[in-house]
């Protein structure tokens, strides 16, 4: 089926800007895979809700009043208004503002105001709202799919241990996402934006003036490391498999100390001071350390991207059209002085780095759109380099700048493209 738009090292460039691929994209691949929707923390009460979107698609995450998950689409089953216009609230119904039809956190159909004048010629309509038939959450993180024959445990695949390792860095703390996101509107197709997630080749080139000065102000600190042959260094990108991928930047970011290695950030000698008094410096140090930065960049194929302590979601709007979501992320258990740290480490790079990744996006989408007669795209960096390898996790690695993620993601993507599965037209 899209034979045509793929070859050795290379997809084309109508990927990126066919109208008709992209509507496909929304009802086949956002249709029939799990798609991120909300995190738990963020709907903690019965009754609480969000509003999110999977694909195109405006959906309704709630907690029924027996804790119960629900991925609602959000259209009344009456004349198909959209049905709830807050991004998040608690509520007892769910009520359309056009007729005052009314649905539970379930989505079953509570009310139709004068119930009289439904007959027996209607038993049979679908009154309840329509609503995602998979949901399932994996330690806090929800996903939802329309038509899957996976379980999330099976797609999520490798990308669950990496999950849990990100997780696992403050033992004893659990994960809250409860304060808005800043979201980042983008004249560029999703997968622009999705092509760089795992991106360690633009680094010392995109975000030059991000390291020059952090380097004139306060030396060889932060992702320093990128300059010279940093094929050398033991950063890598690893496929995970079903498109999911992660690059890791740990062996250098955390080989002494994150905190230390970490820019000066505003309030930082107040809150070392502060931790140091109270706790003692190895137990204040391992704290700092496991909040400054996770130096994983993992990705879940299609639509999540967790960078640092921060969560993405992608959210296509039109062939040419995404929001990116940031999410910043909190701890329990732990020091206000340790959320302190990453609200501000959580400020920093989409102040300065995702300016630079923006522009990017939407000057590839440009030339991509206005130049028909270029018409491939190139992913082939480290395809013949022979310097990929197994790791003991059994997990295919290569060098930081390879393009092995596009290549996974890629593969993810047409697998599922040309399947029978997937939403309704």
């Amino acid at each position: 089926m899209y034979d045509d738009y793929f070859g050795e090292g290379r997809v084309h460039r109508a990927l990126y800007t066919d109208a008709e691929i992209f509507k496909h994209e929304m009802l086949r691949l956002f249709g029939s895979t799990w798609i991120y929707v909300a995190h738990e923390s963020e709907i903690p009460d019965a009754g609480d809700f969000v509003t999110r979107r999977m694909g195109l698609r405006s959906v309704i995450v709630t907690r029924d009043l027996d804790g119960d998950l629900h991925v609602l689409f959000n259209r009344c089953s009456h004349r198909g208004a959209t049905l709830c216009r807050e991004e998040s609230g608690n509520a007892k119904v769910f009520t359309c503002p056009y007729h005052a039809w009314s649905f539970g956190h379930d989505g079953g159909c509570r009310g139709r105001p004068l119930p009289k004048g439904f007959g027996a010629s209607t038993d049979d309509f679908p009154y309840d709202l329509s609503k995602a038939d998979h949901v399932e959450s994996y330690r806090g993180f929800i996903f939802a799919a329309i038509d899957t024959k996976l379980s999330l445990k099976e797609h999520l695949g490798g990308a669950a241990e990496k999950l849990d390792e990100w997780l696992d860095r403050n033992p004893g703390s659990d994960l809250v996402v409860q304060n808005g996101s800043m979201p980042f509107e983008m004249r560029t197709n999703w997968k622009c934006v999705y092509d760089n997630a795992a991106d360690g080749y633009h680094v010392p080139f995109s975000h030059e003036s991000l390291l020059r000065m952090l380097s004139a102000r306060y030396g060889n600190v932060d992702i320093a490391y990128y300059e010279g042959d940093f094929d050398a260094l033991p950063l890598l990108v690893k496929d995970l498999g079903n498109g999911h991928t992660m690059l890791d930047q740990r062996p250098l970011m955390h080989a002494d100390s994150a905190w230390e290695r970490q820019h000066v950030l505003p309030g930082r000698e107040s809150i070392w001071s502060k931790l140091n008094e109270d706790l003692g410096e190895e137990e204040a140090l391992k704290l700092l350390n496991g909040s400054t930065g996770s130096g994983m960049n993992l990705n879940i194929f299609p639509n999540l991207m967790i960078i640092g302590n921060q969560i993405q979601v992608l959210e296509p709007v039109s062939v040419n059209e995404t929001i990116v979501r940031w999410y910043s992320t909190s701890l329990t258990n732990v020091p206000p002085e340790i959320n302190a740290v990453r609200m501000r480490m959580q400020e920093d790079f989409p102040s300065f780095g995702e300016v630079d990744d923006t522009a990017n996006f939407e000057a590839c989408q440009i030339g991509l759109e206005e130049i028909p007669e270029a018409e491939w795209v190139h992913i082939g960096r480290h395809m013949d380099s022979r310097l990929g390898e197994t790791d003991t996790d059994g997990f295919w690695k290569e060098p930081v700048s390879t393009d092995l993620h596009a290549r996974a993601y890629w593969q993810a993507w047409r697998t599922i493209m040309e399947s029978n599965e997937g939403g309704k037209a």
